[in-house]
């Protein structure tokens, strides 16, 4: 087992953490497939981890939309907290930390990409919140979450309905009446790329340009959403 102590040593140097229980690092690194080829336990694998970090993850993100969104409505907040802990999103935490190649993986799923799989990585990432929780509490998984999966939490706010967020954001601050504008239309036929500004009480705060007129009002309404949270 020297490979999986080392892959426990790496983790350990990627989240700046040491584990009081190595045992349940190796856990939560240890794939299924790897478990079954070797006919171990079936309780020796991540998943009992996975299902603990998944329930600690929804917690803390649940906790921290609900303080720092309060003007957010239920509805809206669901949607943010799905979008962050979905299995792309935590598929991409766990690509920062390298996690997908800790993990103990058995020969037929090592074989088919296992290592890259959204699937295995994410599930792996909750496992180590599992982990985290039982070997520091509640402080070492929170602040784990808060670093690889907390840290952008705008980014995802916005990113997927920025028309709704500047229009929330506007309301919010009670700025006036926000409209579209079409200022430029470029290229040959099958390749219109449109330029749209979007204005607040007829004061230009945004501009942006896409392939058709709602990609570019949502990326005039993304610019102007940064624009006004740095004033």
């Amino acid at each position: 087992m020297n490979d999986i102590h080392q892959n426990v040593d790496r983790l350990e140097k990627v989240i700046s953490y040491k584990y009081n229980d190595r045992q349940l690092a190796v856990e939560a690194l240890t794939h299924s497939s790897y478990a079954n080829e070797r006919k171990l336990n079936k309780i020796a694998c991540n998943e009992r981890l996975e299902y603990l970090g998944d329930a600690v993850l929804e917690l803390v993100t649940s906790d921290y939309i609900f303080r720092n969104y309060p003007d957010m409505p239920e509805g809206k907040m669901s949607r943010l907290r799905a979008d962050l802990v979905c299995e792309g999103s935590l598929s991409e935490s766990a690509a920062r930390i390298g996690l997908g190649e800790l993990i103990l993986l058995g020969v037929g799923e090592e074989h088919c990409g296992g290592r890259s799989k959204p699937s295995v990585t994410s599930d792996a990432f909750e496992a180590v919140i599992g982990s985290l929780y039982l070997d520091g509490g509640m402080d070492a998984a929170k602040k784990f979450i808060d670093e690889y999966v907390l840290d952008d939490v705008e980014k995802h706010s916005e990113a997927s309905d920025p028309k709704s967020a500047l229009q929330e954001f506007v309301q919010a601050k009670k700025l006036g009446i926000i409209s579209y504008k079409v200022t430029d239309e470029s290229g040959p036929e099958h390749a219109r790329e449109y330029t749209v500004d979007v204005l607040i009480n007829d004061k230009v705060y945004g501009t942006g340009k896409g392939r058709n007129k709602k990609t570019a009002e949502k990326n005039a309404a993304k610019a102007a959403v940064g624009r006004l949270r740095c004033i």
